[in-house]
């Protein structure tokens, strides 16, 4: 049996597997992909990148890949670099779009800024295209195992919501890959160093705190691992996630990109967007090579005549680091919280970007979510971003200076990370523990949720039935576990409109699943309910038990099971709750 991670990244994809086998080392898969018309190179790494072509704009066989003739859609290096230089048929950030809430994630939306007569695609299908050349790149050299058959993971951001996960999901299954596991990239990335540090019980003792800092083309994200000690044994349980953050390379390449700007002649949007682009390949070469101290930026011209045009420019070393470092990790004390500015009432479509820059304030906000400083004595980097030592340089500096300040050690970081392959090695790995046995970061579940259970009475003037509270998620409740409620029978409303409440509490750790509070205390939080219409004849009601279900991601499924001897026995309703609400421990 082969394990599978695959890295659907923002910027680029990464493949990686295992056999069986605590011995079976996790290897890279390099994916052929065009570097050029009708050349073809296998690299570890496939740019999340997919170029529209025009009609006529290649030769025939131009774009052919070893499995697949024709088409007129490039994926990975040769797209990113045709994209750079050609206006408006670039597709990227696809990743991000996906968890756009204000956006049709299912409609054909990108590129954004293209033309009208320009083709676009949806988010869903730009992550389908990339998941389709994996698929097929992997069964044309390896054809006896054939992916689809193989015990594939993929990897999400750990503040992705559930709507996000399923379209991720939908793209798989398209791509032909429908049985699948998703895992949480910060966990990945532990994974990962586990994996390669053998000796890691001799490095992490009880009561450890681990950070895992990623940050992607994307997204960045927060979590928190603590190790512990049960049975004589060391556990790792992750405790908390950081919100969802779309702040990552791609607002690092659009700094870069208006710096440049200043020193080239004045540029239209598709133009900008183009140098947007180029400053993003700029950057990685630079980054990639210590010894360049400039890298060129060129640009198409809005006139007739394609030399002519030509605009040429370059990014320096120096800008990277300074616009890098000071604008995004700048040092900030532990108490300062990222700035939120009042918004506009009208704005364009596009991504929801974070306000603030600062990534060191958002990490503020992060570690003092449950009031005092969470104090962490190791850190993970992850992510491409981190390449640039000078990067977790500042990082290290700053949350060393908060733990100083609170009485405590620094942190020790946990080195020997792959950064660009780290996650889809993880993933493999995980892959391997989770069928065969190994380590595993436990999950359990940092609140104590609970839904609204309406009473049953007649119906009074001025007087809504009061709500219980019934719990369906206890503290603690291990993900990818499945329990029923005991002992208690509702009823349930099909066939219209209806809505379902639900509550949180972090100081409730007691409640046992199935525990009904006969009055909703003050320690429980509402969140936004969920408005749902249930199969069913219109006005009906059917006798059910209640199971829960949390996946490995955090969402809540609650089953609604028709009971035994009842017109509804067989029948069953199903409800998802994102449980990923925040981040407190």
């Amino acid at each position: 049996m082969v394990y599978a991670g695959i890295d659907l990244g923002t910027t680029n994809c990464a493949v990686a597997w295992t056999g069986p086998g605590a011995d079976s080392p996790v290897e890279l898969f390099a994916i052929p992909q065009l570097v050029a018309p009708g050349e073809v190179f296998a690299e570890t790494l496939l740019p999340s990148a997919l170029y529209l072509a025009a009609d006529g704009e290649f030769p025939p066989g131009a774009l052919d890949l070893p499995w697949r003739a024709g088409g007129g859609r490039i994926v990975g290096r040769f797209a990113a670099r045709r994209g750079a230089e050609t206006l408006g048929r670039l597709v990227t950030s696809a990743k991000s779009w996906l968890c756009a809430t204000g956006a049709e994630r299912t409609a054909p939306i990108l590129p954004p800024n293209a033309p009208p007569e320009a083709v676009r695609v949806s988010p869903v299908e730009a992550s389908r295209a990339y998941l389709e050349h994996i698929l097929g790149a992997w069964n044309h050299l390896r054809p006896d195992e054939p992916l689809r058959d193989r015990r594939v993971v993929l990897t999400v951001p750990a503040s992705f919501d559930e709507v996000a996960r399923q379209l991720t999901e939908k793209a798989a299954e398209a791509a032909g890959l429908p049985e699948l596991i998703l895992l949480e990239e910060p966990q990945a990335a532990l994974y990962a160093w586990l994996e390669a540090t053998p000796q890691w019980r001799d490095v992490l003792k009880p009561g450890d705190l681990i950070l895992v800092i990623d940050v992607g083309g994307g997204t960045t994200d927060f979590t928190l691992i603590r190790a512990a000690e049960r049975d004589g044994a060391l556990e790792l349980e992750r405790i908390a996630v950081g919100d969802h953050l779309l702040l990552g390379g791609d607002n690092m390449d659009l700094a870069l990109a208006h710096a440049v700007a200043q020193r080239l002649p004045k540029l239209d949007a598709l133009q900008f967007q183009s140098l947007w682009q180029q400053c993003r390949l700029a950057k990685e070469a630079l980054l990639e090579d210590p010894r360049k101290t400039e890298a060129p930026v060129t640009l198409l011209g809005r006139g007739s005549s394609l030399i002519g045009g030509t605009i040429r420019g370059k990014l320096e070393r120096s800008e990277v680091e300074s616009i890098l470092i000071d604008g995004f990790f700048p040092r900030v004390a532990s108490s300062e919280m990222p700035v939120r500015r009042r918004r506009a009432a009208l704005a364009e479509l596009g991504l929801p970007y974070e306000q603030d820059p600062a990534i060191t304030k958002h990490l503020a906000q992060f570690l003092r979510r449950g009031g005092e400083l969470a104090c962490p004595t190791h850190v993970l980097f992850n992510g491409g971003v981190f390449r640039a030592r000078a990067l977790r340089e500042r990082v290290t500096e700053v949350l060393n200076g908060w733990l100083e300040e609170a009485g405590r050690g620094p942190a020790r970081v946990l080195e020997g990370g792959d950064l660009m392959h780290a996650v889809a090695r993880g993933a493999a790995y995980y892959g391997r523990a989770r069928h065969e046995g190994g380590i595993r970061i436990r999950g359990g579940i940092p609140h104590t949720y609970y839904i609204g259970i309406e009473t049953a009475m007649p119906a009074v003037p001025g007087l809504a039935p009061p709500l219980k509270a019934l719990t369906v998620v206890p503290f603690g409740m291990e993900e990818g576990s499945h329990a029923e409620v005991p002992g208690r029978e509702f009823a349930l409303h099909t066939g219209e409109p209806a809505q379902f409440r639900f509550f949180v509490s972090s100081s409730r750790r007691q409640d046992a699943i199935g525990e009904l509070l006969e009055e909703i205390p003050e320690e429980l939080e509402e969140l936004a309910p969920v408005e749902v219409m249930l199969e069913g004849e219109p006005g009906g009601m059917a006798r059910v038990t209640l199971e829960v279900q949390v996946t490995e991601t955090g969402v809540l499924e609650l089953w609604a099971r028709g009971l035994p001897g009842t017109p509804w026995e067989g029948r069953r309703w199903k409800l998802e709750f994102q449980l990923r609400r925040d981040a407190s421990a």
